[in-house]
């Protein structure tokens, strides 16, 4: 009896040991597919190739981007129309996890649909697609286990699995391991354990290493200065709890912007290319508002000139509300990259006010600080949000006090603002 269990125990980890194997590679695989098809469209609308030194389409005329971002909201609305009515009806991740069926062909058009808008310049996130296509694959890869006659798993592995998967999908598409693991267990799996852990983070390395192959590993953001000194904690002490105070009410204007008050159905039709012509006009003038904040995130952090305060306040507040307008409007998309670029707009504006009593300080460590620790807060997760940024900026580790003592007085800040 005793080495029934024990074969029985080595098959489930046996299974568990394959499955983190094959979802690694085939989740990074999609992740990369999203992000070539991403490239597709920003050449056909924009006429531009993305990379860290231009992330958005600064060299595009006005009009070309006020067309790229319109005709994308009216081609995106009618696809999430079909997907709403003509399809069955897509499955959230975290429905996903209780153990509901994500569709297969609604769950594809849906994630392309997010791609394609935000690549036509829509102001949302580019994160949530690769996730909810790790939660596919791993559902269908269970699938097949079960079909295989292999489906030893667990109800919490199976779980683990579709968390593992969905971080990897973002660990595969930002070159992020440690946060696709963070994400997986710190907000969809919530058990951390050596199980969780393993799963997710082997799971996350191999998308990571297969995203990296084919598309290069080079930093998200690119930070000038990764060296950080003592003389910034006295403006992490300042600023952390300014930016949980803003991350708390971001966090409570995209949850309304996408719950009961965000546009379904036949209102798609008309909202979202409201949304998607407001974005326009002001893309017209002013480019980095287009996309998911990478432009306005790169502005901040890379320039060090007084006459940008006035241009990073409004592009700051006019990124929030076309963001969450186009949340509302019915857009699906991430709101990770959009905080960044909020937080790092911030902070880059305080940082302005903190080198004329500090001489020698970093504007642009000021703006990595404060897009950490408002996306600390707007997400509710310290640790992810905290390794987010160390690790799409390659970051040197001085940067881990800093950066970590302004997520730990942002959280504490928003927790009191949330439990309001």
């Amino acid at each position: 009896m005793e080495q029934s269990e024990t074969y029985t125990e080595r098959q489930k980890m046996g299974v568990l040991a394959l499955s983190t194997v094959v979802l690694g590679v085939i989740v990074g695989l999609s992740s990369v597919v999203l992000s070539l098809f991403l490239d597709v469209i920003e050449h056909f609308f924009l006429g531009f190739e993305e990379n860290t030194l231009v992330p958005v389409a600064i060299h595009a005329a006005g009009t070309q981007r006020l067309l790229s971002v319109t005709i994308g909201g009216i081609i995106a609305a009618g696809l999430w129309f079909i997907v709403q009515t003509k399809m069955k009806p897509t499955v959230g991740i975290n429905k996903a996890l209780e153990g509901e069926t994500m569709p297969l062909g609604a769950s594809i058009l849906h994630a392309v649909t997010q791609v394609f808008y935000v690549a036509t310049g829509g102001s949302v996130g580019r994160e949530l697609a690769p996730r909810e296509m790790g939660a596919l694959l791993a559902q269908r890869w269970e699938m097949l286990l079960a079909k295989w006659h292999l489906d030893t798993l667990t109800a919490d592995d199976r779980r683990l699995l579709i968390a593992a998967a969905a971080g990897a999908g973002f660990a595969g598409i930002y070159i992020a391991p440690i946060t696709g693991m963070l994400f997986a267990v710190e907000i969809l799996h919530k058990n951390v354990s050596k199980r969780s852990v393993s799963v997710s983070l082997g799971m996350s390395l191999i998308a990571m290493l297969v995203g990296a192959s084919i598309k290069g590993f080079h930093p998200y953001y690119f930070v000038a200065d990764r060296h950080f000194d003592l003389k910034m904690l006295p403006f992490v002490i300042v600023v952390g709890p300014i930016m949980g105070i803003a991350g708390a009410y971001f966090r409570k204007a995209f949850q309304w912007a996408g719950g009961k008050a965000k546009a379904k159905r036949v209102q798609v039709l008309w909202q979202l290319p409201l949304a998607a012509l407001a974005t326009g006009i002001v893309a017209y003038f002013f480019p980095q508002i287009m996309g998911n904040g990478r432009g306005l995130a790169e502005l901040a952090i890379n320039n060090e000139s007084t006459k940008l305060i006035g241009m990073l306040a409004i592009g700051m507040i006019l990124k929030a509300v076309v963001t969450v307008f186009t949340l509302k409007a019915g857009a699906y998309g991430g709101t990770l990259a959009p905080s960044i670029g909020i937080g790092g707009s911030f902070g880059a504006i305080l940082g302005f006010v903190y080198v004329m009593m500090m001489p020698g300080a970093s504007i642009d460590q000021a703006a990595v600080i404060g897009a950490t620790a408002l996306l600390s807060a707007s997400q509710q997760a310290p640790l992810m949000a905290l390794f987010m940024m160390f690790e799409v900026t390659h970051m040197d580790y001085s940067a881990l006090l800093p950066m970590g003592l302004s997520v730990v007085l942002a959280i504490t800040t928003s927790k009191l603002i949330l439990k309001k």
